[in-house]
């Protein structure tokens, strides 16, 4: 059986959820901490060897204080995330231990993930080096002409003062064949080593985009749009309806100290 080491990213400015006293990441959900939901899943795992949370420096006193007894008695560890997303994952990286075959990067923000996801992309990515989870698109796409010039919604004679202006429709976009990508992403060790090596301090939206530029194959496996990221304060209510509904994790035939929901609180 390979082993898998899990990088948590939680490190962003979180810009949009727009909440005075939480970062998405570190929100209340259902009883616990939206990064805890998210790291559960991966602790409860056989082949889970490993498991990294990147933390921004603003917010590393803070979290280490409230969650410094779950970090001690869960095996977590911390590292220091980086101006932009790439530079956290690599610093996570460079902390993976040398008896990791596989490294799984996942949003701190994608609380809703099950253990049935998260075997198929692992099963992918053993056989083909590379896989993520991923949703066909599904809604029509737009796109629009110009994010400079919006268009006024009726005639200039016709708008009242001050009526707002939109964005006009250039072309809508074939969906045929687009994917939106989730996480976690999971690699060969050595392949995402090689992809951050050469990224050469360019930033990428997500890990495959790194690996895709080596030219190497990247496998879609699909999940589904439970697997959603928490984005605004509204998603959280969606979040914690779609907990009620997910399986619960399950230790992999094996006894963790975490599994006691008590710690997580």
């Amino acid at each position: 059986m390979p082993n898998f080491a899990v990088i948590i990213a939680a490190a962003g400015r979180s810009s949009r959820f727009r909440d005075q006293h939480y970062k998405k990441p570190f929100a209340p959900l259902a009883g616990r901490a939206v990064w805890l939901h998210s790291a559960e899943r991966f602790l409860n795992r056989r082949d889970v060897k490993q498991v990294l949370v990147t933390i921004a420096e603003e917010d590393r006193e803070e979290f280490t204080r409230k969650f410094g007894a779950n970090l001690a008695i869960m095996g977590v560890e911390t590292c220091p995330g980086g101006k932009q997303r790439a530079d956290s994952i690599q610093n996570a990286l460079a902390r993976v231990r040398a008896e990791v075959d596989f490294v799984a990067v996942h949003d701190a923000a994608r609380p809703c993930i099950a253990d049935k996801w998260i075997d198929q992309v692992f099963a992918a990515a053993e056989q083909v080096g590379a896989a993520i989870l991923a949703v066909p698109v599904a809604a029509t796409l737009k796109r629009a002409a110009s994010r400079g010039v919006p268009a006024p919604v009726l005639p200039a004679t016709a708008a009242p003062t001050g009526a707002a202006s939109y964005f006009h429709i250039a072309e809508t976009v074939d969906r045929g064949g687009l994917w939106e990508a989730q996480t976690p992403q999971v690699f060969r060790r050595d392949l995402l080593c090689q992809a951050y090596a050469a990224r050469a301090g360019a930033d990428a939206t997500d890990d495959a985009q790194l690996v895709e530029r080596l030219g190497a194959p990247v496998a879609l496996v699909e999940g589904s749009p439970m697997n959603l990221k928490i984005t605004t304060k509204d998603d959280l209510r969606l979040a914690e309806q779609i907990l009620k509904v997910l399986p619960k994790p399950k230790p992999d035939g094996v006894s963790h100290p975490f599994a006691n929901d008590d710690l997580w609180r």
